[in-house]
């Protein structure tokens, strides 16, 4: 039987990566709208009311006004904005978060995307919560880059666009600077830490790949734990996953450097533990592609457990 689907903001990064991917598929029907309607709000209830599952690629404000068009109970929706991330009557889509949560998604009748910088960093951190190394009230700091494309059209056309005069001045840049990033719910929420970690958020002059880094220095840590135990509790957590690994730290040893751009256009998210044993300091790092692992490809991977297909169908 072919699922319908639409994707309410085909037209954006996010929007235009996941209809690449589902397009030429053949247990899926794509529902669209014309340019001319596409904002018409009777026309787009009528057809999120009529897909089997629509794809929310939009602002949140409109996510919001667009999950309370739906009135169809059989209607299901995936929302890839922060809209409802950490909302009551929502399952988070991180399938990889525990032993249960891909069952809980493949059941769902509404799925929040994961934010980029936000997934990985739960992925760091809900692991090490979970295993007792990482105390919940420790004052956990993130540190991450980004390529630009996670940045919507703005910031796109301030790397690429020459006439723009941002364009020779801007090789990389800091900011949420005020320290209250949107993510910052989520990543506290899912992670199981009791206070808003630190987080420096960056983009570099490069279109898509992503660097997140966690310092944890051991040695003041409680525990006595070493690198080899978080690489022990991250391994395990994540055994036989298809798209989450840990890479072995004799591998890990062996890199001069981590590029962000290693695993762009896969649906990869792969966790490094690099160490300094004389020093008890370790950093986790997690390398994805923030528009496939991070965006576009981590609602395909929901969106086929929903439809009850492998997950990595089109990835």
């Amino acid at each position: 039987m072919t699922a319908k689907i639409f994707i309410d903001g085909d037209v954006g990064t996010t929007g235009l990566q996941i209809k690449s991917r589902l397009e030429g598929r053949s247990d899926i029907e794509l529902l669209r709208l014309d340019d001319a309607v596409r904002k018409d709000p009777v026309k787009r209830a009528e057809v999120l009311n009529r897909a089997d599952i629509s794809i929310l690629c939009l602002p949140d404000d409109a996510s919001i006004g667009a999950a309370s068009m739906v009135t169809n109970p059989n209607a299901r929706l995936i929302d890839a904005s922060t809209a409802h991330r950490i909302a009551d009557g929502w399952v988070y889509g991180f399938p990889e978060y525990n032993r249960t949560q891909a069952a809980e998604i493949a059941k769902a009748k509404r799925v929040a995307n994961p934010g980029c910088y936000a997934l990985t960093s739960i992925s760091i951190l809900h692991p090490l919560v979970d295993a007792g190394i990482l105390p919940t009230d420790w004052p956990v700091t993130i540190n991450a880059i980004s390529g630009y494309s996670g940045g919507g059209k703005a910031m796109i056309a301030t790397f690429e666009d020459k006439e723009n005069a941002a364009y020779t001045e801007t090789p990389f840049f800091a900011y949420g600077l005020a320290l209250n990033h949107k993510h910052l719910p989520e990543i506290t929420h899912w992670s199981g830490i009791s206070h808003s970690p630190l987080f420096v958020p960056s983009v570099g002059r490069y279109a898509q790949g992503m660097i997140v880094q966690i310092p944890l220095p051991l040695w003041s840590m409680p525990g006595n734990f070493k690198a080899k135990d978080v690489h022990q509790a991250l391994s395990d957590h994540y055994d036989g996953q298809n798209f989450v690994s840990v890479a072995p730290l004799s591998e890990t040893q062996e890199l001069s450097k981590l590029k962000p751009e290693g695993l762009n256009n896969t649906n990869e998210l792969r966790l490094h533990v690099f160490r300094d044993a004389s020093s008890e300091q370790v950093v986790v790092a997690g390398l994805l592609d923030n528009l496939g692992k991070g965006a576009s490809g981590q609602a395909v991977q929901n969106l086929n457990l929903m439809l009850n297909v492998d997950e990595s169908t089109g990835l």
